[in-house]
């Protein structure tokens, strides 16, 4: 019975954190975020990234700068790069390695063209996909990783595998977050949260990477294009960022794809049949860039 009072009051909790999300002009407070954290004045800047710092207990001695005042901006000190050997890349040639620094929300198999969300939710793979009928077929009864990233994560996207970038699309949508508590309580969030979907090539197997928006995450960036536009801006329904490239973009394992201007969620898929996720691992269980988390079956095969 205390049990059962205890998980009752716990989505009384959620559900009190995310009524209000529904009201927020998420697309303002996204912009004004924007704004915010490209300011250089630097009593602003400082103050701010000092109060993160310490609220979120961020470990600086991982990044290339550990001096707050080498960075121009907070978005600068938020979107920090590592320092050499801060991650270890696995070295077996068929493993994928985890694309983010993070906590698994949700690994699995996509059962009836459907994706695990939070116990009880599920959302249609086809929604996720910007309805990409073509890459829905590729992917339907595949594999699938959610990872999400929190404040005081890197927040840079990183290869699991290599391939070649196909494909890039920017679906706008709303900017819930996507912490726990409002998983476990909106539905089809990862499809009604604005982000941007690669699709990749390798020699044996596509792949794609989705990366969600949030609440003052309106602005994603690959490193092969321009960043998606901050929210609330006016731009197509559906954005094709490759489509002036003259060649494909080829990235190793392990290079640097994308980054969150701001923090969020990254969910990565795989075709059916093409990777096996490593048993150790649960929705709960932090992973780091470069951190073995599965295998490649089919480059298993063609090795």
């Amino acid at each position: 019975m205390a049990v059962s009072r205890q998980s009752r009051w716990a989505h009384a909790a959620d559900y009190l954190w995310v009524l209000p999300q529904y009201v927020y002009p998420q697309h303002l407070l996204s912009r004004l975020a924007f704004y915010v954290t490209r300011m250089r004045y630097a009593p602003v800047r400082t103050r701010l990234i000092k109060w993160f710092v310490h609220h979120y207990r961020v470990n600086l001695e991982e990044a290339v700068h550990t001096d707050i005042a080498a960075y121009p901006d907070f978005n600068s000190f938020f979107t920090r790069s590592l320092r050499p050997g801060a991650r270890h890349f696995s070295v077996d040639p068929a493993a994928i390695v985890s694309p983010a620094d993070g906590d698994i929300s949700q690994i699995g198999h996509i059962e009836n063209d459907l994706l695990l969300q939070a116990k009880g939710q599920m959302y249609p793979l086809a929604e996720l996909l910007g309805r990409r009928q073509s890459w829905t077929e590729t992917f339907r009864g595949g594999s699938f990783i959610t990872i999400y990233l929190a404040p005081r994560d890197y927040h840079r996207v990183h290869m699991p595998v290599e391939g070649k970038v196909i494909e890039t699309l920017h679906v706008p949508g709303r900017l819930f977050s996507v912490n726990p508590s409002t998983t476990r309580v909106v539905n089809s969030l990862f499809t009604r949260n604005e982000r941007v979907i690669i699709f990749f090539e390798t020699e044996s197997t596509p792949f794609a990477l989705v990366l969600v928006g949030a609440l003052l995450v309106g602005n994603i960036e690959t490193v092969w294009a321009e960043p998606a536009p901050p929210a609330g801006s006016k731009r197509p329904q559906l954005r094709h960022y490759n489509k002036k490239q003259a060649h494909p973009v080829a990235l190793a394992r392990g290079a640097e794809a994308a980054r969150f201007n701001m923090g969020s969620t990254v969910i990565a898929l795989f075709p059916a049949g093409t990777a096996e996720w490593d048993p150790h691992l649960h929705a709960g269980k932090r992973v780091a860039v470069g951190q073995r988390i599965g295998e490649m079956l089919a480059l298993e095969a063609a090795n």
